[in-house]
């Protein structure tokens, strides 16, 4: 009979902010960083899974999940974010070096770090690609701010609990910009990573359907991966038929693939 990892919490404080932080299961160490508006709880099926024979550490951005809200929101304060809880990471444990598993813009995060600090590893679920083209144009904004507000409005019914997002509709938006921005330039932060990257890829990252835009906003999510490859043969690359809600509907594939990955490490 398989038994559930019990699970450690605490809290780390800086900048300002309060990060919820939860640990669990034996063997290799992973720190799983959730993306843009995703929390560890929404993180969880997958965290649950990886915990059956990893020690993994899962945690919240800010404004996200348990996290405390903060006065910015920026690609550099939850990069600041994800930095904490690695520098707690290390004074418990010097010498001790994690994969890094990054989720949509916690895979960015993740490979920012990994350009400056030494890893074991990165394994990319659906981010940090360097698309050819940014996904927010003139044309897909008006749609996407309505999206936006939606999400905005049904996060109130969340309020208070692990899966709640304190962002605003207007900074989410803002972030988006922010993120295109990081991936037309992540070539290089590439380039200076020397640990094994495996990347987990959706075939239908803005969702399925033949009607524009998807069919092209997925064929610039295609292009992205292949230009990293070009770049950087060595990128281990699984893609999954799934949209960007792959960790989801997904998450025993994922949890499969990693393992493999880090079997081969």
């Amino acid at each position: 009979m398989t038994t559930t990892p019990t699970l450690r919490q605490h809290t780390i404080h800086h900048d300002g902010v309060t990060i919820p932080v939860s640990r669990g299961g034996t063997g290799r160490l992973l720190v799983l960083c959730p993306g843009l508006s995703s929390t560890q709880a929404d993180l969880g099926e997958l965290a649950g899974l990886l915990r059956l024979d990893h020690d993994v550490v899962t945690f919240d951005l800010r404004g996200h999940g348990l996290a405390s809200p903060a006065s910015r929101y920026s690609f550099a304060a939850f990069g600041a974010d994800l930095a904490a809880v690695l520098a707690d990471l290390a004074r418990h444990e010097p010498g001790v070096a994690p994969v890094l598993v990054g989720y949509s813009m916690g895979a960015d995060l993740a490979v920012h770090h990994a350009a400056d600090h030494y890893v074991a590893g990165l394994v990319l679920i659906d981010g940090a690609n360097p698309v050819p083209e940014p996904f927010l144009t003139d044309d897909l904004l008006p749609r996407l701010r309505v999206m936006w507000e939606d999400q905005a409005a049904r996060q109130e019914a969340l309020r208070g609990t692990a899966r709640q997002v304190l962002l605003t509709a207007t900074e989410i938006e803002a972030l988006n910009a922010e993120i295109d921005a990081v991936r037309s330039a992540v070539l290089g932060r590439y380039r200076r990573i020397g640990c094994p990257i495996s990347m987990i890829m959706s075939t239908a990252m803005a969702g399925h359907g033949d009607e524009e835009p998807l069919p092209r906003l997925n064929r610039n999510w295609r292009s992205g991966v292949e230009r990293l490859t070009r770049d950087r043969p060595r990128v281990a690359v699984s893609w999954l038929d799934a949209d960007h809600g792959l960790v989801h509907t997904h998450a025993p594939e994922i949890a499969r693939i990693i393992r493999g990955r880090l079997e081969r490490c």
